[in-house]
C-alpha cells in the first residue's frame, strides 16, 4: 500500500519560513515526478511545484523565487522549502507522486497526472 505523509507545516507569521517535507512508504518515489499542490479554503486546488525523476524543476509564478522543491531518494522524501511566506500562501498543501517514469521534457502541473496523494498539511500565514 502506497502512503504519502506530509509534515512541517503550522502558523508562522509573514515574511518567515517552513519546511514542508514528504515521506513515502510502499513506493519508491524517485519512479517518477514529484509534486506539490495546495488548496485555499474555498479555492481549487493549484499547482505549486513539481520535480522530476531527472531532478528538475518548475514553479508556479507566484512562488518562484520564493519556495524550492527537493528530493533525496535515500530517505524517500520530498521537501518543499517555504520562505518570504505572505497571507496568501496560506493553504492545505499536498504531496503528489507518480507510479511511471515518463521520458519527456514536459511539466506535469495538472492533478490529474499524479497516482498517489497524501492527505495535506495545514500552513497558515499571518499577517
Amino acid at each position: 500500500q502506497v502512503q504519502l505523509v506530509e509534515s512541517g507545516g503550522g502558523l508562522v507569521q509573514a515574511g518567515g519560513s517552513l519546511r514542508l517535507s514528504c515521506a513515502g512508504s510502499g513506493h519508491n518515489l524517485s519512479s517518477g515526478d514529484m509534486a506539490w499542490f495546495r488548496q485555499a479554503a474555498g479555492k481549487e486546488r493549484e499547482f505549486v511545484a513539481t520535480i522530476r525523476w531527472s531532478n528538475s524543476m518548475n514553479y508556479e509564478d507566484s512562488v518562484t523565487g520564493r519556495f524550492t522543491i527537493s528530493r533525496d531518494d535515500a530517505k524517500n522524501t520530498v521537501y518543499l522549502q517555504m520562505n518570504s511566506l505572505k497571507p496568501e500562501d496560506t493553504a492545505v498543501y499536498y504531496c503528489a507522486a507518480q507510479k511511471t517514469r515518463y521520458y519527456t521534457d514536459y511539466y506535469f502541473t495538472s492533478q490529474i497526472d499524479y497516482d498517489y496523494w497524501g492527505r495535506g498539511t495545514q500552513v497558515t500565514v499571518s499577517s
